[in-house]
C-alpha cells in the first residue's frame, strides 16, 4: 500500500520509549539546572549584543561597515528566539545522546593546527583561532572542576566520557552556539564579536556551572572523594575579565597543561644528541649529577655574562655551561654532570636559538638582542615543559611577538634612534637583570610589549590605509590618461589636420575627456558627449571643398562652439587662454566654407602621450613560469626582502595588488609606499635573485618544527 508522506501507518504510530528514560534522575537534574543558566546568559548576551555592534557601527570607518553592523543588530532581533532555541536543542540532545551506549553524532569544534592552516580560507581560520583560544582559556581556568565533572559523569554511566563529549564541556557548548548560528546571515567581524560575547557571558561563568553540576552529583554519592573546586568569587571574575577580556587573542594550552608528555616524545629524539654537555674530567671520575635547583643557580650566574649586542664573539651556551661544570667539579672532586632530563632540555633550547640565529627571516640586527635571551628562555624550559608544547607560553609569545614585529626593519634603519629596537633591548636587559626564577616577569613584559606593538600597528594601519587610497586614486588616474590617449590616437595618427586642432585636442580637450573619464566613467553621457565634440570638431576642419557637409557647416558650427565652451567651462579652463583658439577656429571654418585652403596643416605621426608614467619594459614570460606563478601567489600582507645593493636591504608588505594593471603595492612597516612592480617585474627580481619572500610564521613554532624535523633524520641515519 503506498502511504502519503504526510500519513503515518498506525502500526509505526506507537509510542517509544524517551531516551531520556535511560538517563538517572540526577543527570536530568544536571541538565536542568545547566539550561537554567545557559539560558539566562544568552539572554545576557544578546541584551548586550546590541549595544555592542552599535558602539562598532559608530566606530566604523567606511558606509559599508557601518551598514552592516546594523544590518547584523537587524538579523539578531529577527533571529534571536529561533537561535536560543536552536541552541537549547542541541543542548538537551547531547543530553540524550549520553543515553546511548555508543559516541554522539555531534561533531566537535577542531583543534586548530597553525602548520595545516595553509589550505584553510581565511574567514574559517580566523574563525577557528578565535575558537581555539576560547577553548584554551577555558580548560586553563576551569579545566580542573570540568575534569572533575567529566570523571563524575563516566562514573553515573558506566563508561568513559571525554571534556570533549561532555554536554557542559565548552568545546561542545561552542558547538550549540555556532550551530545555532548558521541562520544569521552575518559577515566574519559579526561573527568573532558573537564569539567573544558568548565566552564574556556564557563561557566565563563555566566555574558556577560546573561547581553546581559537581555538587548535584556528590548529594548523590557519585565520586565524593575528589577534592572540592572551589568557585571565584564575582570580584576575582571581574578582575580577570578586566586583565585578560574576551577580545584578548590567545592560544589554547594543550590538555597535557604540564609539557610533560610532549617533552618525553621530544626526549626519544634528544637522546642521539646527548652527552654533549659534560665537564672536562678524566674518564675514571664518576659522574655526579646535579639538581635542577643547582643548575638554575649555575644558569643564573652565566646569565650576569651574556655579552653585549656589539660583541663580537659568539656566546655558545653549551660551552660555557661546560667549562662552569667542570670548574665545579675540580672544586668538589666529583665530576658534576647535568641529569639526561635538564641535558635534553639544554640541547633542544640551544637547537631553536641556532635556527633562529640563521633564519633569514629574522633581521641581522635584532638576532644578537634575541641571542641574549637564551638562557632566560633555557631556565623557563627547564622550569616549565610546557613552553614546548603550549603556543600561549608567556615566553614562547613574547619571542614569537618580537620576531613578527621585528621582521619588516631594514637594514637603512638606525639601531639607535628606533623605537622598536630600543624598546626590545630594554626588554631583553630586564630580563636578564631581573629572571631568577619567577617567569611571571614574562607575562607583564608581554602584556607591554603587546601594548606597544599594537599602538605601533595602529599608527602604522593609518598610513597604509592612506597609502592605499593615494595609489588607487593615482592609478585609476594613469588608467583614464591611457584611456584618453587612445582615443585621441585612433582619431589623429595619420591624419592631416590644422596644427591648432591637433594642439587643442591634445592639450586642452584631452583634460576635459579626462575629468569626464575619472568623475564618470567611459560609460557615462559626459563622456560620450565628449568623445563626439572632439569628433564633431575634427570633422569640421577637415571638409573637402564643395560637399553637400561643407554647404551645412555654418548649420552645425554653433552647437559645436557651444559644446567646445561647455566642456572648456567644466574642466576649469580660463577662457581668455582658449580666445586665440576659438578665433583661429572660425577663421578656419569661414576658409573651409568659402573654400580656401586652410594654412599650417601637418600630418600626426607621434603617439600622443598624456603625462602618463610609461611602465619598464619586461622580459614576456610564459604563463607557467616558476617565477612568475611564485610572483602570482603573493597576497596581501606578505613580506618580502629586496637587495637594492651589496649593502642595503629593504624589507616591504605588499599592501594592495590595484585594478586594472594588477600593479603591485609595497609598504614599509611604517605603512609609507616603498615599492611598486607588475607581477612580470617581480618574476624578474626573482629571477635575478633581488627578491625573496620572507616566511611570515610564528619564530618560536617554526624553529621548532625545523628541530624536530633534524632529529628525526639524525635518528633515522643512526
Amino acid at each position: 500500500m503506498h502511504n502519503d508522506g504526510k500519513v503515518v501507518p498506525i502500526s509505526k504510530a506507537q509510542p517509544t520509549p524517551s531516551p531520556l528514560a535511560r538517563l538517572p534522575v540526577v543527570l536530568l537534574q544536571v541538565r536542568d539546572k545547566a539550561a537554567q543558566q545557559l539560558q539566562q546568559g544568552l539572554q545576557e548576551l544578546f541584551d548586550n549584543a546590541d549595544d555592542t555592534l552599535f558602539e562598532m557601527a559608530d566606530k566604523a570607518r567606511s558606509n559599508i561597515d557601518h551598514h552592516i553592523f546594523f544590518e547584523a543588530m537587524r538579523d539578531l532581533r529577527l533571529k534571536r528566539k529561533n537561535f536560543e532555541r536552536v541552541f537549547m536543542e542541541q543542548l538537551f540532545a547531547a543530553f540524550v545522546n549520553l543515553g546511548h551506549a555508543g559516541r554522539g553524532e555531534l561533531h566537535l569544534v577542531p583543534v586548530v593546527s597553525y602548520e595545516a592552516a595553509s589550505g584553510t580560507c581565511g574567514d574559517a581560520l580566523e574563525k577557528a583561532v578565535a575558537l581555539e583560544a576560547m577553548l584554551g582559556r577555558v580548560r586553563h581556568r576551569d579545566g580542573l572542576a570540568l575534569g572533575q565533572l567529566s570523571a563524575r559523569l563516566s562514573e553515573l554511566l558506566g563508561r568513559h566520557l571525554d571534556d570533549r563529549d561532555n554536554p557542559l564541556g565548552p568545546a561542545l557548548l561552542c558547538t550549540f552556539f555556532l550551530q545555532a548560528g548558521r541562520s544569521l546571515g552575518v559577515e566574519i567581524r559579526v561573527k568573532l564579536i558573537m564569539l567573544k560575547l558568548f565566552e564574556k557571558y556564557v563561557l566565563s561563568d563555566a566555574d558556577q556551572l560546573y561547581g553546581e553540576a559537581n555538587q548535584l552529583l556528590v548529594a548523590t554519592g557519585v565520586l565524593p572523594e575528589l577534592k572540592a573546586i572551589p568557585s571565584r568569587r564575582p570580584g576575582e571574575r571581574a578582575a580577570r575579565e578586566l586583565q585578560h577580556p574576551a577580545s584578548e587573542p590567545a592560544v589554547d594550552p594543550p590538555f597535557d597543561e604540564s609539557g610533560q608528555s610532549a617533552f618525553a616524545a621530544l626526549q626519544a629524539l634528544l637522546a642521539v644528541v646527548r652527552g654533549s654537555v659534560a665537564p672536562t674530567l678524566e674518564a675514571s671520575a664518576e659522574p655526579y649529577p646535579i639538581t635542577t635547583r643547582d643548575l638554575l643557580r649555575l644558569l643564573s650566574h652565566l646569565q650576569q655574562y651574556v655579552p653585549e649586542p656589539e660583541a663580537e664573539d659568539d656566546f655558545d651556551l653549551r660551552n660555557q655551561l661546560e667549562q662552569l661544570l667542570t670548574r665545579v667539579s675540580v672544586k668538589s672532586g666529583k665530576s658534576r654532570v647535568v641529569e639526561d632530563a635538564d641535558e635534553d632540555v639544554i640541547n633542544l633550547v640551544a637547537l631553536l636559538f641556532e635556527f633562529i640565529l640563521n633564519d633569514r627571516t629574522v633581521p641581522d640586527a635584532f638576532k644578537a638582542l634575541i641571542a641574549r635571551l637564551q638562557i632566560p628562555m633555557l631556565k623557563v624550559a627547564v622550569m616549565d615543559k610546557s613552553l614546548f608544547s603550549r603556543a600561549g607560553h608567556p615566553a614562547r609569545r613574547l619571542l614569537n611577538e618580537i620576531a613578527s614585529a621585528a621582521m619588516g626593519w631594514s637594514s637603512q634603519d638606525d639601531c639607535q634612534r628606533d623605537s622598536l629596537y630600543l624598546r626590545i633591548d630594554q626588554i631583553v636587559q630586564r630580563l636578564l637583570n631581573e629572571f631568577v626564577e619567577d617567569p611571571t616577569i614574562f607575562s607583564q613584559l608581554l602584556t607591554q610589549f603587546s601594548a606597544f606593538s599594537a599602538d605601533e600597528r595602529r599608527r602604522s594601519d593609518l598610513v597604509e590605509q592612506h597609502t592605499r587610497d593615494a595609489e588607487a586614486g593615482r592609478l585609476r588616474t594613469e588608467a583614464a590618461r591611457q584611456r584618453v590617449a587612445e582615443v585621441l590616437n585612433r582619431r589623429l595618427l595619420g591624419k592631416v589636420l590644422p596644427q591648432v586642432v591637433v594642439q587643442f585636442l591634445q592639450q586642452a580637450w584631452s583634460q576635459v575627456l579626462l575629468l569626464a573619464c575619472l568623475k564618470h566613467g567611459e560609460q557615462s553621457v559626459q563622456w560620450q558627449a565628449g568623445v563626439r565634440t572632439m569628433d564633431e570638431l575634427i570633422w569640421s576642419v577637415g571638409l573637402p571643398e564643395d560637399t553637400e557637409a561643407g554647404r551645412h557647416l555654418l548649420e552645425q558650427l554653433p552647437g559645436l562652439l557651444k559644446a567646445l565652451r561647455d566642456g572648456l567651462t567644466r574642466a576649469a579652463f580660463d577662457p581668455f587662454s582658449t580666445r586665440e583658439f576659438f578665433v583661429r577656429l572660425q577663421a578656419m571654418h569661414i576658409q573651409a566654407f568659402e573654400g580656401v585652403a586652410i594654412d599650417a596643416l601637418i600630418e600626426v605621426r607621434e603617439p600622443f602621450v598624456l603625462n602618463c608614467g610609461l611602465p619598464e619594459p619586461v622580459e614576456n614570460l610564459p604563463n607557467d613560469d616558476p617565477d612568475l606563478l611564485k610572483a602570482h601567489q603573493l597576497r596581501v600582507g606578505s613580506w618580502v626582502e629586496c637587495q637594492q645593493d651589496d649593502a642595503t636591504t629593504l624589507r616591504c608588505k605588499l599592501t594592495a595588488i590595484m585594478p586594472p594593471a594588477s600593479t603591485y603595492i609595497f609598504v614599509n612597516r611604517t605603512g609609507l609606499k616603498v615599492l611598486e612592480n607588475s607581477a612580470a617585474q617581480l618574476a624578474m627580481a626573482f629571477k635575478r635573485g633581488v627578491l625573496r619572500t620572507l616566511d611570515d610564521g610564528l619564530l618560536f613554532d617554526r624553529a621548532l618544527a625545523s628541530v624536530i624535523g633534524s632529529l628525526r633524520q639524525l635518528n633515522r641515519g643512526k
